[in-house]
């Protein structure tokens, strides 16, 4: 059997089988344990019996009886069985197979979901805990992403998981109200997991976080299949991601947006995200990741940059900040009113945000960017040295750095 078909199908089943095992044993340390137990087993025993009908359902009991098992073990202090009896599960692989329905595969993940974005644990360590125990990341890798130790991380998750077991967390199915306040904060950790690896461009160890978060959210998106803000959530990444092949030249270095071989961008990506938009708009229920997902839709029908609708994107920006206020909006926006009326409108608008953005790279980048096609290359200068001082990333300081390169070139 394909060992690749293998790793595929433990990965789709985690969410439902670690949410089963959750329910079953009430102690995520112990049903992340099962999982990763009746994953060794499958390692084993699939490739020499072929698949099990129903592989989640196959895990979720090779877990529980492993685990079981081991409870057994401690308390009698008696051997394990041997694999091939535990794994023998007969006919009751398909009677669990019939109990998991859409009711119980919805209730579990949602459950797996909303505790690892239980209110009492900062974005910080949801993010960590989410990658842990929903994604199946190792420590090793999540550390890397988020340029920690691999101990600091290691001591992120097990923080965050000791205050949900403090919190004494209810494992039933959640009710109809919790579901509501609750699956927002789900929509922004995975967002915030896909900003993570956004911002990080091409670099190898965090721009996967991307992938995941897409993954996260169609698994968010089968769950609430008629949510036109999930699927503005998932459309909005995907059209962002579809940009990735052009978002860096051959030396690694940044590329404007304008300036992108649109050529490149991923065409099946931006079809799936331009029909969930089209499929969200049509529930007549706006919010915030719908219109963001609308303007990254609008740039994605532009055949060049020359053709883009920055009308419409200006429109777009004004209902955002209608809806969710914010500098960084206004900031997004003062882009597109550069293109329609001029590089002097938009440094009026932000000029007011400086105070508020005082620590964000792309305010400084902006204002350097305006100020310099006033001609006005002192302030650019300056501009540009701030936005160097607070970039995130080689690929950002290399791009402010050409500018500076340009000036100091004129100045000569």
């Amino acid at each position: 059997m394909d060992i690749a078909w293998i790793n595929s199908a433990l990965t789709a089943a985690r969410p439902q089988a670690v949410g089963a095992l959750l329910r079953y044993f009430r102690d995520m340390d112990r049903a992340e344990e099962a999982f990763q137990d009746a994953c060794l087993r499958a390692l084993k025993s699939w490739p020499e019996k072929g698949p099990p009908r129903d592989p989640t359902a196959w895990l979720i009991l090779v877990g529980r009886n492993a685990a079981l098992d081991g409870v057994r073990k401690q308390s009698r202090n008696t051997p394990l069985p041997p694999d091939e009896e535990i794994s023998d599960t007969g006919d009751a692989e398909s009677e669990l197979a019939e109990r998991l329905d859409g009711s119980h595969y919805r209730d579990d993940v949602l459950r797996l979901l909303f505790i690892c974005c239980h209110p009492d644990l900062p974005a910080t360590q949801q993010i960590a805990l989410a990658l842990r125990i929903v994604s199946g990341l190792t420590v090793v890798q999540i550390a890397r992403a988020f340029l920690v130790s691999e101990a600091a991380m290691e001591q992120r998750i097990t923080r965050a998981k000791a205050r949900i077991a403090k919190a004494d967390v209810p494992f039933e199915a959640p009710g109809p109200a919790e579901r509501s306040e609750r699956v927002a904060a789900v929509a922004a950790m995975i967002y915030l997991l896909f900003n993570e690896g956004y911002s990080a461009g091409n670099d190898p160890d965090r721009a996967p976080l991307c992938d995941e978060a897409i993954r996260l959210a169609r698994l968010l998106l089968r769950l609430f299949q008629t949510e036109p803000e999930i699927m503005g959530l998932t459309a909005l990444m995907l059209l962002q991601q579809a940009r990735l092949p052009a978002r860096f030249n051959a030396e690694g270095d940044a590329v404007l947006l304008d300036d992108h071989d649109r050529v490149l961008w991923d065409d099946k990506l931006i079809s799936e995200g331009l029909a969930l938009v089209d499929k969200a708009m049509r529930h007549n229920r706006p919010g915030p990741y719908q219109v963001q997902a609308a303007i990254a839709a609008t740039h994605s029908r532009a055949a060049t940059a020359a053709e883009t609708d920055w009308a419409g994107i200006d429109g777009l920006y004004l209902a955002l900040e209608r809806m969710q206020p914010s500098p960084v909006i206004t900031l997004n926006r003062a882009v597109a009113v550069a293109k329609l009326h001029g590089p002097a409108a938009a440094l009026d608008m932000i000029e007011p945000l400086e105070e508020l953005l005082a620590g964000y790279f792309p305010y400084f980048g902006a204002r350097g960017a305006f100020l310099l096609q006033l001609g006005r290359n002192r302030e650019a200068r300056a501009a540009f040295d701030r936005a160097i001082s607070l970039a995130g990333s080689t690929a950002e300081a290399t791009h402010i750095r050409r500018h500076l390169d340009r000036l100091m070139a004129e100045a000569v």
